[in-house]
């Protein structure tokens, strides 16, 4: 999408839910955020059009105008709150950019914020007038028989793609390896005394085998942990790009698809080869790309069915190494991408998928 830039790109430290970052409500997670990345770029709060994050386990009330508020920008700023699940961090990047390439906006802040730790309880009430039920998700999809738990899901794609519980665990420890080997100092604003992301370690073959099993071949580390985190990417016009010192990235595009909702992990390979056709560009042209890692299984099977290369992929690791705060999840692989290109040139995708069957991918590159 030609006109958009990305010209900062900011997030905390992601940490466990009952972690370091645990006693922070939603808007005290997503303002320090937003403070440095408009700083970053070199803009004033004042010159903010419009805040648009993802957040998919809160209660509602519109976290985006929060966080708006608690970072000091002016009450004229809506705020916009996206749930779409895993994907509503990357869906704030499209929807940004769309309003800026439409001209309804010149500066977007667009990513996501989770607090798993401080979620509220959910009840549903019962029509017969008995005592509300606790329930854990909202349905996915309209039929029950088809809204599978994530577990179950990641398990029929290993089941169904000959994905053994060996080459996830393989990836599972080369996750947290590349991880550890990584500086992110440059995209991480400190935040509840953590300066980098707190659940990476040094995961060994021996280690990951006696992890707890949850499903099959699914077990506790070749699964992302519930987590903590924020991030937002700073999304300006040509014009406004054009009068600052650093002009950053180009925005290039970025959809959002459907597929099959009992398989939510394929979803991404659609998204992926859509937005490449887009620009007309192929896989192996990307110099790099952040891949969700909800589940090492979803993460190889979406690298070998969009044809990426394995070896540049997750860099720096990914959400086994970091954990899954869950929408914040895809402005967070927005941000790492947004680093690595900006350490490595050319240009990289950023992808993530959403429990009921939805895939995002956003384009970037440096010129």
């Amino acid at each position: 999408m030609s006109g958009v830039r990305i010209v900062s790109a900011l997030r905390t430290p992601v940490a466990p839910r009952g972690g370091a970052l645990s006693g922070l409500q939603l808007h005290e997670l997503g303002a320090p955020v937003l403070r440095r990345v408009i700083e970053a770029a070199g803009l004033e709060a004042c010159q903010v059009d419009e805040v648009i994050l993802g957040n998919a386990l809160g209660a509602g009330g519109n976290p985006a105008r929060m966080v708006a508020l608690a970072a000091g920008l002016p009450d004229q700023v809506a705020g916009l709150t996206l749930d779409r699940q895993c994907c509503g961090g990357l869906d704030a990047l499209v929807i940004g950019a769309a309003l800026i390439a439409s001209g309804q906006a010149e500066v977007v802040a667009a990513g996501g914020v989770e607090s798993y730790s401080r979620r509220p309880l959910r009840l549903r009430t019962d029509p017969e007038g008995g005592p509300p039920m606790a329930y854990d998700r909202p349905p996915f999809t309209p039929w029950p028989e088809r809204d599978p738990e994530m577990d179950d899901a990641a398990e029929a794609l290993s089941a169904e793609l000959g994905i053994s519980r060996a080459a996830q665990d393989a990836w599972a420890v080369d996750s947290h390896r590349k991880a550890l080997a990584a500086d992110m100092t440059p995209e991480v604003v400190p935040l509840g005394g953590l300066h980098a992301d707190a659940f990476t370690r040094a995961l060994t073959p021996r280690l990951v085998a006696r992890a707890p099993r949850l499903c099959g071949t699914i077990t506790a580390a070749n699964a992302a942990v519930a987590a903590d985190g924020a991030a937002f990417c700073l999304l300006v016009s040509e014009r406004v790009a054009a009068e600052l010192p650093d002009t950053g990235l180009a925005y290039r595009g970025g959809l959002t698809l459907g597929g099959r909702v009992d398989r939510p992990g394929l979803a991404p390979v659609a998204a992926i080869r859509k937005v490449l056709e887009r620009a007309d560009m192929d896989a192996g042209a990307l110099a790099v790309a952040e891949v969700m890692e909800a589940y090492a299984v979803q993460a190889i099977a979406c690298v070998n069915g969009a044809g990426l290369d394995p070896s540049n992929v997750n860099p720096g690791g990914g959400g086994l190494a970091r954990g899954h705060p869950v929408g914040a999840s895809g402005a967070i692989n927005a941000v790492r991408l947004f680093h690595e290109l900006r350490q490595r040139g050319g240009t990289g995708l950023a992808t993530i998928a959403a429990a009921g069957g939805l895939g995002t991918a956003v384009l970037m590159s440096v010129s």
